[in-house]
């Protein structure tokens, strides 16, 4: 075979469109929306990532004559604001040791810790050659800028073990996604929980529409027909919520939503929830056919249970209508296993330049996978909370 040049770009503008997404329009699902050249352009041209806020582009593309046949988006970060990496600990005991942990390569999407493809091949060539080669660049590209360590984040087992098999070590962490068997029904669904749960779940989904508040998803043709009034409320309402948390970090704003919505509206859903006309609440998503991707909430005002039905209930009810199969609702949150979501193993793959970092981290993730898969066998084994919870 040909040998494979490799390129790194600092911008996905320097990248034409077609050239990147073409390498994931003929795996959609696996890729998803997040990895396609709108969504990481949108991410950069309205600064939300860019050097100025901690993220600089080193994005790697594989070309095999003049062809790209695989790239990953990557970035150097002087700390880990955003990543959803959980690695502080690892970064507070290298400065301990007195080991460089910064600056860092991560792979993946900024503010994004939703599941996918992080590695971006073409149809027809090998996934585990593409895998090794990419491995080989990022750490020649780690050599040369002095760059400590590279984190892939946010993988499917299957793209883990590709990077494991490229001298990667894995780790393992838990989300909470909700799985859909073939519902034909939302009643259908409450049949796996327990009498009290069931009874619950219709408490908090009747609220609403008892306090006179309307709920709805507003998706495509409606977002495109007004981006710039959408994204001013997205980023209003969520800027309201992030104001009240105490370690909330507002990492998009106004002209990130604005670029999205104008480019790729298709892969968009907003829950609207409207009280008298207002806009008191909504929940910015993103889909696509079989999955469901819950971004951002926000809110203008609190009302009894509205979280659970805008971020929730609501887009539940709508994967059974349009049978998708898998709703991930975000990073966090064991609230919401009262509510039919299970706990999910999400994979991610490091690799430390500095043997006394590598070699202790590398020990320590074997032994978090072993007690990961035994906290999730036993929770399905003993979980009062879904009578009927199948094997993931």
């Amino acid at each position: 075979m040909s040998t494979l040049e490799i390129h790194v770009r600092s911008s996905l503008s320097d990248v034409p469109a077609l050239e990147w997404d073409r390498l994931w329009a003929h795996e959609p699902e696996r890729a998803t929306p997040f990895l396609s050249h709108a969504w990481l352009d949108a991410l950069e041209q309205s600064g939300a990532a860019s050097p100025e806020t901690g993220w600089s582009g080193r994005h790697l593309l594989l070309r095999r004559g003049g062809r790209v046949v695989a790239a990953m988006p990557g970035w150097v970060k002087r700390d880990s604001h955003g990543d959803f990496g959980r690695d502080w600990q690892w970064a507070a005991a290298a400065e301990r040791a007195g080991i460089p942990y910064y600056p860092k390569l991560v792979i993946g999407v900024p503010f994004t810790p939703a599941t996918g493809r992080r590695l971006l091949v073409a149809p027809g060539e090998d996934r585990a050659e593409m895998a090794r080669a990419a491995a080989g660049a990022l750490q020649d590209l780690c050599d040369a800028e002095g760059i400590h360590s590279i984190h892939v984040l946010h993988l499917p087992e299957e793209d883990a073990r590709e990077m494991e098999g490229a001298g990667f070590a894995l780790r393992v962490d838990f989300q909470y996604h909700w799985a859909n068997p073939g519902y034909s029904s939302f009643d259908e669904f409450l049949s796996r929980f327990t009498a009290k749960r069931r009874h619950a779940i219709r408490r908090e989904r009747a609220a609403p529409s008892a306090q006179g508040i309307a709920i709805r998803t507003v998706r495509g043709d409606e977002l495109a027909e007004a981006p710039a009034r959408w994204a001013l409320e997205v980023a209003r309402l969520h800027g309201r919520s992030i104001s009240r948390m105490e370690w909330g970090m507002r990492f998009l704003e106004r002209p990130f939503y604005e670029r999205v919505l104008r480019s790729m509206p298709g892969s968009l859903e907003v829950v609207e929830a409207r009280k008298d006309g207002r806009l008191v609440a909504m929940a910015f998503n993103v889909a696509s056919t079989e999955q469901l991707y819950g971004r951002y909430w926000g809110a203008a005002e609190e009302h009894p249970f509205l979280h659970f039905n805008v971020a929730l209930y609501h887009s539940i009810e709508e994967c059974i209508r349009l049978g998708r199969r898998i709703f991930e609702g975000g990073a966090g949150g064991e609230h919401k296993l009262a509510r039919g979501f299970e706990p999910s193993l999400v994979w991610s793959a490091h690799r430390f330049l500095d043997r006394r970092l590598d070699e202790p981290i590398r020990a320590h993730l074997a032994q978090g996978r072993e007690a990961a898969r035994d906290a999730l066998a036993g929770w399905r084994a003993n979980s009062a909370v879904l009578r009927g919870a199948g094997p993931r």
